[in-house]
């Protein structure tokens, strides 16, 4: 929605639309942006190290570098967030992961070199406690 030249590359805004009940990232950290996702519709949950939050229309979650944190949608209906993040460039994660998570056959040798170059930690064992304990329904994307 907005890159980083746009700012001077001090933020990014984007879009996250999420299915009902459909997980948006297991649990990651990222070592270099803040985030900050204010939810325009639906509910979201969003696990912030060991806390569990849950977010409205209007409301705003602080995720700051280092922390670590996931996100899905806690409804029954769509959810859709915009997602602030500051320094910008992280935005460019999402346009280069997009199709490589689309493709008929994952490349995870590639999907790991995306992650690496933006400098996440993403673990993704943490899906499948996830979606057990949030109800939530693995499969789907926004």
């Amino acid at each position: 929605m907005i890159d980083g030249e746009m700012t001077a590359g001090s933020f990014s805004l984007v879009e996250h639309p999420l299915p009902p009940r459909a997980l948006g990232s297991p649990i990651h950290t990222h070592r270099n942006e803040d985030e900050y996702s204010y939810v325009i519709e639906g509910r979201v949950g969003v696990q912030l190290d060991d806390e569990v939050v849950e977010a409205g229309p209007g409301e705003l979650v602080f995720k700051p570098r280092g922390q670590q944190h996931a996100f899905w949608n806690a409804g029954d209906g769509p959810a859709r967030l915009l997602e602030i993040i500051s320094p910008a460039g992280f935005e460019n994660y999402f346009r280069e992961l997009a199709p490589l998570l689309a493709a008929p056959e994952r490349d995870e040798a590639a999907i790991g070199e995306v992650v690496r170059r933006y400098e996440l930690d993403i673990d993704f064992s943490t899906i499948p406690t996830l979606a057990k304990r949030h109800g939530l329904r693995l499969g789907q994307s926004g």
